[in-house]
């Protein structure tokens, strides 16, 4: 089978293009013939060493949808050859909801290969039905940003219908799917971006305000009037401090990343204001059945390009340059 595999590293010019054998299966395991990856920034963090136990050569890719092509010995039964699937990237997330187990647990593309391949085998555990309404490609847009968009927005944050969310950086994968997630919800929701293209992608989206952080830096200010009770952020850094200065009293601060490097915050908003400050990332399984549920009924992940396999190389690069605004998709093979 064809691979999309990292062979050392130096950035995303060190992937190749291989032929290897498809994967053996052990007992639990199923083997999924896949039609669609998408990418994240966790593939790119990896290809320039930014991610703890590094073993190559691997195939990156942790989202992924196709077929059921073979069952291990102990799956007989519980699929078919051909059914429509879907993989949860999050593999042996623990005994505990609300917390994973970190010696035990792992994400699909890293040490385990991933699905920038035309086969990949995960277990059985990792496999659901792909929701109907979606194709191949927009269900492989939405296992690992969706999850980690549910968890933060949902179980961690609890968002109600009626409050209003703040969404620095709407565009990238979990972001987008925050903002869908939360009109689904019946949330206002209020975003920023430094491209006013991306703004009015956001609003076609739903988005009830949007705020440019590069022609106004000082958004936060602009937001005097606005009673914000949850921010979802991933950037840390300048944004997080933002965060804090905006978001109501007795107000959450969901952090899941940190593009924009460490945060130095003031204390006296955090202390004075009561704000709960929550740390997440990715989610369990009974996070991400619930967030399948969603697209059930005419919810649609946003898909911003869709490349070949063999050009992953550039899906990478456009990745990299931060140009997207949704999924970016590799076509991992035709549909029979």
């Amino acid at each position: 089978m064809k691979a999309l595999r990292l062979h050392a590293v130096g950035g995303p010019d060190d992937l190749r293009l291989d032929t290897v054998d498809v994967p053996s299966l052990a007992e639990n395991d199923v083997l999924v013939r896949l039609r669609a990856a998408a990418l994240n920034h966790r593939d790119v963090f990896i290809t320039r060493g930014l991610y703890p136990k590094i073993a190559l050569p691997v195939t990156l890719g942790s989202d992924g949808a196709g077929n059921v092509a073979a069952l291990g010995r102990d799956q007989r039964g519980n699929f078919a050859v051909g059914d429509e699937v879907v993989i949860d990237p999050m593999l042996d997330w623990g005994d505990d909801p609300s917390v994973w187990d970190d010696s035990h647990s792992s994400i699909l593309g890293m040490p385990r290969d991933g699905t920038f391949a035309e086969y990949v085998a995960v277990p059985a555990t990792a496999v659901y039905a792909k929701p109907k309404p979606l194709s191949m490609e927009e269900a492989a847009a939405i296992p690992l940003a969706g999850l980690t968009a549910y968890r933060a927005l949902f179980t961690r944050g609890k968002v109600q219908p009626g409050e209003t969310v703040l969404i620095p950086g709407v565009g990238g994968g979990v972001q987008t799917f925050v903002l869908l997630f939360a009109k689904r919800a019946g949330a206002r929701a209020i975003v920023t971006s430094g491209s006013d293209g991306k703004l009015e992608r956001a609003r076609g989206l739903g988005a009830d305000l949007t705020l440019n952080y590069s022609s106004t830096p000082d958004w936060q200010r602009a937001m005097r009037s606005e009673r914000v009770d949850l921010v979802v952020d991933s950037s840390g850094g300048e944004t997080l401090r933002k965060a804090l200065d905006v978001v109501r009293p007795g107000g959450r601060v969901v952090v899941y990343g940190g593009t924009a490097g460490e945060a130095t915050i003031k204390l006296f908003p955090l202390f004075w204001k009561h704000v709960s400050v929550l740390g997440t990332s990715m989610g369990s399984p009974d996070d991400f059945a619930a967030m399948l549920e969603l697209f059930g009924d005419g919810l649609r992940p946003v898909i911003d390009r869709a490349f070949a396999l063999e050009d992953g190389t550039a899906a990478f690069a456009r990745l990299d340059a931060g140009e997207q605004f949704g999924k970016i998709i590799l076509r991992c093979s035709e549909t029979p």
